[in-house]
């Protein structure tokens, strides 16, 4: 990997206030393109950090999987935002950052005295952005603008798990934490663009994210099928409303996913099935025709695909017609295409040494590739680091650690004198 290439967020400094999953993944992505990500951790750590998922001999059990991606590309600097030194010690650090992203719950900041309003009176072209389950005021206000909110919820009240599922009176929660991660792509979308502005303009802006609203942003059928109809769209498996086929279907030996919804497609599949007269059956005629008569679709689709294997399905149809089989992680591992795109890197486990595997970075960008070069860190472990960078000497540092404002990593104690 080359670590030495010029990255698009070099000399970008954000100070990172969060924890879980959407804040991080978030600004996760942005130390991804180099940016500086100091990631601000109450004594404790992160509690993402005792998630997991462990390895059998992963002791002590306080640096899991899921913390271990979110957090690649960062460095820790422990303070207590209960303490006044603290709180101190950050607005010196955020007088001379880029951005700040926090996911406290509504009014937290305000408390502390670390408010928008107060931070960019000190630092203009400030972008901060807050990720909560139903967002700030700024955005507008919500009536549930101080209800907690997990992943489950936000895909709950998103409008997602409506619409996934086999039928309405079993709604399921997608498998991954999409009510997270998709918050999170927003905010580093938001925080990009007010990036962008305040470099134009010189004055930064409250990017205000709900974790509800970015869910309902990509649950595309169920704003368009209620805009358009007042229908209300329920679950429909595989499918995808409107297309068809578009669905998995049946092989000798498993199921595949087979999408071929519109006429040029239609007919690539009906001539491989060595079906060519299906293009002009007047059920089949058009992409809508398909739709309404999708069951026979799939009774003459399915008739087919179960007369040969996934190998020999995917051989006969790749390259021409979209498909593709159901990938486990044993799969995805083995896989050319994610090796080719480097989409499995690995990084230092750091209590055993052992080399472990993040998801790697799906924007490939042609003079400012990103690169996953640097391990999550261990709580603290850039304290002192950072702390001196801010301008802070020994008697500083020893006053903030004795007033229990920071903890100084055992492994750093020698750096303090």
């Amino acid at each position: 990997m080359n670590t030495a290439a010029r990255r698009a967020l070099d000399g970008v400094r954000v100070v990172d206030l969060t924890q879980a999953l959407a804040g991080p993944f978030c600004t996760s992505l942005l130390a991804d393109q180099g940016a500086d990500v100091i990631k601000v951790e109450p004594p404790r750590g992160d509690f993402l950090r005792y998630a997991g998922p462990f390895a059998s001999d992963d002791e002590p059990r306080d640096y899991g999987g899921v913390f271990q991606s979110a957090n690649r590309n960062k460095r820790s600097l422990v303070l207590d935002l209960k303490k006044p030194e603290a709180r101190e010690v950050l607005l010196r650090l955020i007088d001379d950052a880029d951005i700040v992203v926090e996911n406290f719950s509504a009014g937290v900041m305000d408390r502390f005295g670390l408010d928008y309003d107060t931070l960019a009176a000190r630092n203009p072209r400030l972008v901060y952005a807050s990720i909560r389950g139903f967002g700030d005021k700024t955005g507008g206000h919500s009536p549930y603008r101080d209800w907690p909110a997990f992943d489950i919820v936000a895909q709950a009240m998103g409008g997602l798990m409506s619409i996934t599922g086999t039928d309405a009176a079993h709604p399921v929660r997608v498998g991954s934490g999409v009510g997270d991660t998709v918050p999170g792509l927003f905010a580093a979308f938001g925080i990009l663009a007010a990036l962008r502005d305040a470099e134009r303009t010189g004055q930064g802006q409250y990017v205000d994210v709900a974790m509800a609203d970015a869910v309902l942003a990509i649950s595309e059928v169920v704003v368009n099928t209620y805009g358009h109809t007042g229908q209300v769209p329920g679950p429909l498996g595989n499918q995808l409303q409107g297309f068809a086929p578009f669905d998995t279907v049946q092989a000798k030996d498993g199921v595949l996913a087979l999408g071929a919804p519109h006429n040029p497609q239609w007919a690539k599949l009906a001539a491989v099935m060595g079906q060519p007269e299906l293009v002009d059956d007047p059920r089949f005629a058009t992409d809508h025709d398909r739709w309404l008569n999708r069951e026979a679709v799939y009774e003459v689709v399915n008739a087919w695909t179960r007369t040969h294997t996934v190998a020999e399905l995917v051989e006969v149809l790749g390259g021409k017609v979209p498909l593709g089989p159901i990938l486990d992680a044993a799969d995805i591992f083995a896989d050319p295409h994610f090796r080719a795109r480097d989409m499995l890197p690995t990084v230092t486990h750091p209590h055993n040494g052992r080399a472990v595997t993040v998801p790697g970075i799906p924007a490939k960008l042609s003079n400012t590739p990103g690169t996953v070069e640097r391990r999550a860190p261990l709580v603290g472990e850039h304290t002192v680091e950072i702390l001196r960078e801010a301008g802070l000497d020994t008697a500083e540092l020893t006053a903030l650690a004795d007033a229990g404002a920071t903890v100084i990593p055992s492994s750093a104690q020698e750096h303090v004198a």
